[in-house]
């Protein structure tokens, strides 16, 4: 096979994993879609299990932030096709100060 098609095989198999398609994927993916695949379950309880078994805040608070970027990409930023306003930029922005707020209560404040 010459480089020229390994190349074009890349960029197909690889297509999938860019940006737009990755944001369009997560805005329409439903609670029941997340939870019910196995390979994010077992994943999720691994990495909460190495948390608690460590007693790591920062496992535990990425797992958080990575459920709220997951709660977030879906109700906070508008459908495929529609632009970013401020009427729709505010929750965004609320959600990210909230998380930021408790990532940082967590790692400075408290301790």
């Amino acid at each position: 096979m010459d480089k020229q098609g390994m190349v074009d095989k890349t960029v197909e198999a690889l297509r999938p994993f860019e940006t737009q398609n990755l944001m369009t994927t997560i805005q329409n993916l439903t609670l029941q879609q997340i939870f019910s695949n196995w390979i994010f379950l077992l994943i999720t309880v691994a990495i909460l299990f190495l948390g608690v078994y460590k007693k790591s805040k920062t496992i535990l608070l990425t797992i958080f932030f990575l459920l709220a970027l997951i709660v977030m990409a879906k109700f906070a930023l508008p459908p495929p096709g529609q632009e970013l306003n401020i009427k729709s930029l505010l929750p965004f922005v609320g959600f990210g100060i909230g998380v930021g707020g408790v990532i940082v209560y967590f790692l400075f404040i408290k301790d």
